[in-house]
């Protein structure tokens, strides 16, 4: 570690001594992290994502066909299904990565995603995580979310930066979220691999999403990452609404078990196979013959 960087974590440490720790209310997000849908998108008719009749080929192949999904504000929905379901695919769509061939795709009931680019996608308040980790691996954990924070980044800005006590407080409020408060001034490269997970949820989190999209988020994770990534998902709905696209039934079965009713997507061929609770989808024959049977 560099003297610079040695001095940048001693300086993080002090900062975040004095930084209150976070009241959580109801087992959701205290309100450093809550997102108030209304007035930002038009959630009136319940749904933060709607996705109609999306159809994607690539080469003849279809990886999405007639694709139907809607995701309530503040919902977390976890969508399975085997390799090559679409499920990428239909993320890649959702952030403006991919065009389709066919079908509409609205954020709230008034933006319409198929007009804007990744960048805009961005903008206006959807953030995804990819399966690998991207983080700034040269830098403290607390600089990552420092550069994370949204903020004026153009040259003359990013030197005379100073974060206001409202951004102290934030980024240690994310901290404390993600499990790393006590590891602000490491340098991420020295994190494992769950905690860099935590740390790229973190930088994410920072940009105040409404929707956030999580590819295979546990991938890789020991037991006890996978349970607290489970609980710090659980924290998130309702201030967030996400989307989890995952293999881990055990995990999917953690975030499911504060609400036997919540839904669960299984896409097979580009498509809805079957939805609804964790239980329905288990008893569901053609579920188990293509995706749990194996």
């Amino acid at each position: 570690m560099t003297p610079q960087l040695m001095e940048a974590g001693r300086l993080a440490r002090e900062r975040l001594d004095r930084l209150p720790v976070p009241a959580r209310s109801g087992g959701r997000a205290a309100s450093y992290g809550r997102v108030v849908h209304e007035g930002v998108v038009d959630v009136s008719h319940g749904a933060i994502l709607y996705l109609e009749d999306i159809t994607v080929s690539f080469d003849g192949f279809k990886a999405l066909n007639g694709l139907d999904l809607s995701i309530s504000a503040g919902e977390l929905r976890c969508i399975i299904g085997p390799n090559g379901a679409g499920k990428t695919t239909m993320m890649d769509v959702i952030t403006g990565k991919t065009r389709p061939d066919a079908g509409s795709a609205f954020f709230g009931s008034t933006i319409d995603l198929l007009r804007l680019r990744e960048s805009q996608v961005a903008g206006i308040g959807i953030g995804r995580k990819f399966q690998k980790p991207s983080v700034f691996e040269q830098l403290t954990v607390f600089e990552n979310l420092e550069l994370a924070l949204k903020a004026d980044r153009r040259a003359r800005a990013a030197v005379t930066h100073k974060l206001a006590g409202e951004q102290l407080d934030r980024i240690g409020a994310v901290l404390q979220q993600i499990h790393l408060k006590a590891e602000a001034g490491r340098t991420a490269g020295a994190l494992s691999h769950g905690q860099k997970q935590w740390l790229e949820i973190g930088m994410l989190l920072m940009q105040d999403p409404l929707l956030l999209l999580l590819d295979e988020p546990v991938a890789g994770m020991t037991d006890e990452e996978t349970e607290r990534t489970a609980e710090l998902f659980l924290t998130l709905q309702g201030a967030h609404s996400l989307v989890v696209v995952e293999h881990d039934m055990k995990f999917i079965g953690a975030l499911t078990a504060d609400d036997p009713k919540k839904k669960v997507t299984v896409l097979h061929e580009g498509s809805v196979l079957a939805e609804g609770s964790l239980a329905d989808v288990q008893a569901n024959d053609k579920v188990v013959e293509v995706y749990l049977g194996r």
